[in-house]
C-alpha cells in the first residue's frame, strides 16, 4: 500500500531559516523549523496539550508547541550536547544572577590565570594547539569553580562549546572531524580568551531577548537517552528524526564530540554508535515498503544494504515505542527526507506511516515540502568513488497519524 502525498507550499517557508525567528543558543545540524509545526498545530487544531519529541536535537519542537499554548514538554536525545543546549533554552533565569558569575569567571580567566590541566579529550595535540588548550582549561575551570549553579552553568558551558570547535584545528564549515591543513595550523594563532566572552555576550543576549520572554510556567523534561514508554501518556509528537545512520548521513556525534569530551561528558566518542543504525546487524530488513528496495541496494553493495537495514531496524523499534505512549486520539508528527543509497530512494516517509498504522494509528496525511534552509551537507558521495558525488536530499515529508 502506498501512502498518498500532498505537495504543499504552505511549508516549505523559502525565505526562512531556524534563525530568522528563533536563533539558536549553539550551532546544530540539520536542526527542524519550527515554523512547521506552528502551521501544523493550527491546521490540525492541536493546542494546550503535553507534546513529546523523542529525537529532540537541541528542542525545535518546543518552540512550536509553545507558541500553540502547550504547557508541558518531554524530549530525548541521546547526545548529550543537544540536551545542554535545549535546557540551557528552556531553563528561566535571573539576569542578574547570570551577570555576576559572568564577572567572576571573567576575573578568574584574566588575573589569577593558573596551570590547569585538560579533560581527558582524545588526541588532544592533534586537535589543538599547546596554547590553545592551556586557555581553554583555564576557561573550563573558572566554569566549574565560579559558577556553582548548573542551570546557570549550562549557557556558560554553550559558549564555551562553540568557542572549542572555533579554536580547535577542525574545519568549521564541516560538520564532520577534518582537520585543517598544515598551512593554515602555521598561522592559526585565535584569542580563545576574547573569543569566549564574545561568545558567551552573543548567548545571553539571545537568551534574554528570544527565550527568556517565551518562559512563563511551562513544564520542560529533557533527558540525554533513547526514549522508551514507561507510563506516561502524551497527546501529540513532533519530531524530526534522523535521515539516515549517523556515519554516512548528518554526523551529530562528531559534530559534538570536541565540546562534549572538553565539558566532561561520559562516552563521548560513543555517540554515533549509539544513535539510530549505529549497531552491525547480520540480516537484511525484508519486511513491507522498504523489503524491495533494500534488496537492490544488497545486489550492488552488501555492507550498506546492512548499514541501511540496521537503521530501519532501530526506527521501527523506536516507532513501536512511541506509538504506545500516545493518547487515544493524538498525533504522532513525523518531518523526515527520503534519503538515497546506490542510487536507489528509501521511502522513510511510507515506512513511517506504515510502521504507525501497525501500531494503532490511521494515517492521515504526508505533505512533501521543499527544503530550503536546512542545515545539512550540501553533497554527499553515494558510490564513494573520490570526487563523484551527487546532491543530497530537497524535499522533506510531513507524515501526520492520530491513534484509533
Amino acid at each position: 500500500m502506498m501512502y498518498e502525498i500532498q505537495i504543499s507550499n504552505n511549508y516549505d517557508f523559502k525565505a526562512e531559516n531556524y534563525s530568522t525567528h528563533f536563533p539558536n543558543l549553539h550551532k546544530y545540524p540539520a536542526t527542524m523549523l519550527p515554523q512547521i509545526g506552528i502551521e501544523l498545530f493550527k491546521e490540525l487544531k492541536i493546542h494546550k496539550h503535553r507534546l513529546l519529541d523523542p529525537y529532540c536535537g537541541t528542542g525545535s519542537s518546543v518552540l512550536a508547541g509553545m507558541a500553540s499554548g502547550f504547557s508541558e514538554f518531554h524530549g530525548f536525545d541521546i547526545n548529550p550536547l543537544a540536551i545542554l543546549i535545549a535546557k540551557a533554552k528552556y531553563t528561566k533565569l535571573n539576569k542578574k544572577k547570570f551577570l555576576n558569575y559572568r564577572k567572576n569567571v571573567e576575573c578568574v580567566v584574566y588575573y589569577e590565570e593558573k596551570n590547569i590541566s585538560p579533560p581527558p579529550v582524545t588526541n588532544i595535540d592533534f586537535w589543538f594547539s599547546k596554547r590553545t588548550i592551556k586557555d581553554l582549561s583555564v576557561i573550563r575551570n573558572s566554569i566549574l569553580e565560579e559558577v556553582d549553579d548548573k542551570k546557570y552553568q549550562s549557557l556558560f558551558w554553550l559558549a564555551f562549546s562553540e568557542t572549542v570547535r572555533f579554536v580547535s584545528y577542525t574545519r568549521n564549515s564541516e560538520f564532520k572531524l577534518y582537520r585543517m591543513t598544515e598551512e593554515k595550523r602555521k598561522s592559526f594563532y585565535p584569542d580563545v580568551f576574547e573569543l569566549y566572552f564574545k561568545n558567551l555576550d552573543k548567548v545571553l543576549n539571545t537568551y534574554i531577548e528570544i527565550y527568556l520572554p517565551l518562559l512563563k510556567k511551562q513544564n520542560f523534561h529533557f533527558y540525554s537517552k533513547e526514549f522508551t514508554y514507561k507510563k506516561t501518556k502524551y497527546d501529540v509528537i513532533l519530531t524530526s528524526p534522523p535521515y539516515g545512520d549517523s556515519k554516512t548521513t548528518v554526523a551529530y556525534g562528531q559534530f559534538s564530540t570536541l565540546s562534549n569530551e572538553w565539558i566532561g561528558f561520559p562516552n563521548s566518542r560513543k555517540v554515533d554508535s549509539q544513535l539510530m543504525g549505529g549497531k552491525k546487524v547480520k540480516t537484511l530488513y525484508n519486511k513491507g515498503v522498504l523489503s524491495s528496495p533494500i534488496k537492490k541496494i544488497n545486489r550492488v553493495d552488501q555492507k550498506r544494504a546492512l548499514e541501511v537495514s540496521s537503521f530501519y531496524m532501530d526506527l521501527e523499534k523506536s516507532i513501536k515505542e512511541v506509538a504506545q505512549a500516545i493518547i487515544y486520539k493524538g498525533f504522532s508528527i513525523y518531518i523526515v527526507g527520503n534519503r538515497t543509497v546506490k542510487k536507489v530512494t528509501l521511502p522513510t516517509d511510507q515506512f513511517i506511516a506504515e510502521q504507525f498504522e501497525k501500531n494503532g494509528f490511521r494515517h492521515v496525511l504526508t505533505y512533501e515540502r521543499s527544503i530550503s534552509s536546512k542545515v545539512m551537507p550540501a553533497q554527499n558521495s553515494p558510490t564513494n568513488v573520490v570526487g563523484k558525488k551527487i546532491n543530497t536530499m530537497h524535499k522533506e515529508y510531513i507524515i501526520v497519524c492520530q491513534k484509533f
